[in-house]
């Protein structure tokens, strides 16, 4: 960030909030903004309170409680009273039960979301816009990267993403964090820091450290972004390309299986298998999909499937839930994973929220 960084204009504003905010045929219903205090939400909240009220959807501000710190309580109210001042309703969501020792970012936002998503339901909004900035697209990308992301992870976050039946939407994605920052002092905006934000415990708070020197060598926020929006088409397309295969592919399905031919997935580029095979994981298992590291994954597509396929032999194994059998006849069958023992179970589900789902090539989670 820059001390030359000028304030958001109405006119740079409008556009972006629009589409949330205002009262149209076939626009939202209602909306939740999702505020912590600090100045990238305190802006969102502050720049929305702009939209006269009689045009305006009804709005929500909600404030996450996480309870790791002492003073998160007292700042909750407080939002909750800057949030009266803007005329909007407000809601503390507090996360409840014993923290983990591990994991820690991860499993707060998960509980964020969570939370977030089920006041969502409950004022049956259709929307729940979040901060989120051009810096946090950058940094997220580079976490993907260093955990050896695919396509997907590269595409970053989307500026509009379904999440349990409302759409999670971040108008403020194309907007560098510090412009947000030099609004709130423009305008004698009170706002929170977060000392989570430099602690170097976190992975984000050590790339975000890290951001100016390799902006200084020319990867900056800027190109990042503008990275992601080109993974994003990557995705798409391959993603269209992988349906319509599975679709071609496709020989029988039902409750309990799903049966490829073999042959038609032999034709396809490397990319497309991988993601037709886990499409298929995905149609059988359902929500006891299993996270795999991507690499595993590939592994096991490109080599154990592809051979049994290209030479005609058998092949049977079990990957992200589903067991997967090829016959003589180039066929493949997926069906839903035998049961584990317990033990195994519980140990598995307590990775699940750290793995990577392999077909979307980066995280198993919202950022």
């Amino acid at each position: 960030m820059t001390s030359e960084a000028k304030p958001l204009s109405h006119s740079e504003v409008a556009p972006l909030l629009e589409p949330y905010l205002l009262k149209r045929e076939a626009g939202p219903s209602a909306v939740v903004l999702a505020v912590s205090g600090g100045p990238d939400s305190v802006a969102l909240m502050r720049l929305a309170a702009g939209f006269a009220a009689a045009g305006r959807v009804p709005v929500t501000v909600a404030t996450v409680d996480h309870g790791l710190r002492p003073e998160s309580r007292a700042e909750a109210k407080t939002v909750a009273a800057w949030a009266a001042e803007c005329g909007f309703s407000h809601r503390i969501l507090v996360w409840k039960g014993r923290k983990p020792s591990t994991g820690l970012q991860e499993r707060a936002r998960e509980a964020r979301y969570r939370l977030l998503a089920g006041l969502g339901a409950e004022l049956d909004a259709s929307h729940l816009l979040t901060a989120h900035t051009m810096d946090d697209q950058a940094e997220t990308i580079l976490m993907r990267l260093s955990r050896g992301t695919g396509v997907g992870g590269l595409a970053g976050m989307r500026a509009e993403t379904p999440l349990a039946g409302i759409v999670l939407a971040r108008p403020l994605l194309a907007v560098r964090k510090d412009r947000l920052v030099a609004t709130c002092r423009a305008q004698r905006w009170p706002v929170f820091d977060d000392p989570a934000n430099i602690d170097p415990r976190f992975a984000r708070s050590r790339w975000r450290k890290l951001m100016p020197a390799l902006a200084a060598e020319g990867l900056t926020a800027e190109r990042l972004a503008a990275l992601s929006v080109r993974a994003q088409r990557a995705e798409d397309a391959l993603a269209s390309q992988a349906a319509a295969v599975l679709a071609e592919a496709r020989l029988a399905s039902g409750k309990d299986s799903v049966t490829l031919n073999g042959a038609t997935l032999l034709r396809e580029p490397e990319a497309i298998l991988l993601r037709v095979v886990a499409a298929a994981i995905v149609a059988i298992a359902g929500a006891r999909t299993r996270p795999v590291r991507l690499d595993r994954f590939e592994g096991h597509v490109l080599g154990t499937i592809r051979s049994a396929l290209a030479e005609g032999g058998r092949g049977k194994l079990t990957l992200g839930g589903a067991l997967i059998e090829i016959g003589p006849d180039r066929r493949i069958r997926f069906s839903p994973e035998p049961p584990r023992p317990t033990e195994v179970n519980e140990r598995r589900t307590s990775r699940r929220r750290r793995a990577s789902f392999p077909w979307q090539g980066g995280e198993g989670h919202l950022d």
